[in-house]
């Protein structure tokens, strides 16, 4: 059984990307352009782990950590944040809010692929 990824970021080529290159790598993935639309796909099939930008509109990435690990569907699901920001204040405030882990953009492909493996394994 292919691992399940929620890939969540506000832009719609970086979402194809990743849909395409993670579908390549045998994961079955699900898109959502933002926090909201990702807590929508979360309760209706709960991933094995959340790929998630802080920078989403209507519910940021923070406050999509939090919610996820409030909530009852899926509170201990592995949350790796994509961003730019790699600043040690934006991975403190990651950390804080829940993030199981960080990979900065730009990212190699295959880096990515092992990374999120690993994350889902625990």
């Amino acid at each position: 059984m292919s691992l399940r990824i929620l890939v969540v970021d506000a832009s719609l080529t970086l979402r194809e990307m990743l849909r395409q290159t993670l579908t390549e790598a045998g994961f079955t993935v699900t898109l959502a352009e933002d926090g909201l639309d990702a807590l929508d796909r979360l309760a209706d099939a709960p991933p094995d782990l959340v790929l998630t930008e802080l920078a989403l509109p209507r519910l940021d990435g923070l406050g999509l950590l939090a919610a996820i690990r409030s909530g009852s569907v899926a509170p201990f699901v592995p949350i790796v944040v994509l961003t730019a920001d790699c600043t040690a204040t934006a991975q403190d405030r990651a950390r804080a809010a829940g993030a199981s882990g960080m990979i900065i953009k730009p990212f190699d492909e295959a880096a990515l692929v092992e990374s999120l493996r690993r994350f889902a394994a625990g």
